[in-house]
């Protein structure tokens, strides 16, 4: 690598345990050696940082783009109360646009890394890779490189349980909410529902898309959009809690009744379904079982000879529909919603 890269060994080493005393030209050469030699340290071999007495770090970083919303927060529960069970600290690491955030995972010499919200670049993976710091992505947005753990939900499923519940309703024009165009969650879920509307009906079902961007107020123009499109939709479907406040928004400023005029169904569980009103019809994910099973497959890795080449690809915990009151019958003598 030090030849590829043109500098020293040393060198090498320092950009790998995450040294600041590296130029930014350096650090970039060295990254580009590493990916292109392919070098991988094995993942859990020792090195400098807290350690406690069998050898392993004693931290462990969770790498997110941000803090906020309950989402984030149950997920970081879950992370916390394994991490703790097992001995160890949580560093929370907050990877922004262009920020260095793997050098200050590679100083810590953590056990591993749990990224979620994230869509790291192959440079970045490879340098964590190379470093011996396994990886394990919640539900990445983009498909991960060979060799990289990841654990999700069935997003899939739960679009489809959300179609299949509108359609028990009577329900055949239908909206989506989605997330980004680009996520591989938001698409699967998206997909899904596509699925079982397509499969129920022999495609007399219609379901039309717009994307919310995982934001409220995206969602209410994203709801607007919608029924400007088709003012016969009687029920839609968000593909996060959070942008079905913003259906609920938008539904409000068009005089429309939940779920007298649309009925309206989401995917989480946050705290917040429940206490809005009407309550939140929703597909559940365990968003701290989530948390917790990513730690527990880290470890794992990080104990193992061989964590990447012996992990599963993808692991995957099921979803459940949660009724609550914003879905009911279509009606069907509703006029166009304008």
């Amino acid at each position: 690598m030090a030849k590829t890269a043109g500098t020293s060994v040393p060198t090498v080493s320092k950009v790998l345990r995450g040294g600041t005393d590296v130029s930014a030209e350096t650090r970039a050469r060295v990254m580009e050696a590493v990916q292109a030699v392919g070098y991988t340290r094995r993942a859990g071999s020792k090195g400098e940082g807290a350690r406690d007495e069998s050898g392993l770090s004693s931290v462990l970083d969770l790498v997110v783009t941000h803090f906020e919303g309950s989402w984030a927060n149950l997920l970081t529960a879950g992370v916390g109360r394994e991490a703790a069970a097992a001995g160890l600290d949580v560093v929370l690491t907050l990877a922004e646009p262009h920020s260095d955030w793997v050098s200050r995972v590679l100083r810590r010499r953590s056990v591993g890394a749990i990224g979620t919200l994230i869509d790291p670049t192959s440079r970045q993976f490879n340098a964590l890779c190379a470093a011996g710091v396994p990886v394990v992505l919640i539900d990445p947005m983009s498909t991960p490189p060979s060799g990289v753990a990841s654990i999700g939900v069935a997003n899939w499923d739960g679009g489809r349980m959300a179609a299949e519940h509108l359609l028990s309703l009577g329900h055949v024009r239908m909206g989506v909410v989605a997330g980004h165009a680009r996520h591989l969650f938001s698409r699967a879920r998206v997909d899904g529902f596509r699925a079982a509307a397509d499969t129920a009906t022999a495609g007399n079902a219609t379901v039309s898309v717009a994307h919310g961007g995982w934001n409220r107020a995206k969602a209410a123009t994203a709801t607007h959009t919608l029924l400007d499109g088709d003012p016969g939709i009687t029920g839609i479907f968000a593909c996060s809690d959070s942008m079905a406040l913003g259906v609920y928004d938008a539904l409000e400023a068009r005089g429309l009744r939940i779920p007298g005029d649309i009925s309206v169904i989401g995917f989480d569980d946050l705290p917040e379904a429940q206490y809005i009103t009407p309550g939140l019809t929703t597909v559940r994910q365990p968003s701290t079982e989530l948390g917790a099973a990513a730690v527990k497959l880290l470890l794992e890795l990080s104990r193992s000879e061989d964590g990447a080449a012996r992990s599963p690809a993808r692991m995957e915990l099921a979803t459940e529909l949660v009724v609550r009151a914003s879905t009911g019958p279509a009606s069907a003598t509703a006029a166009p919603h304008r």
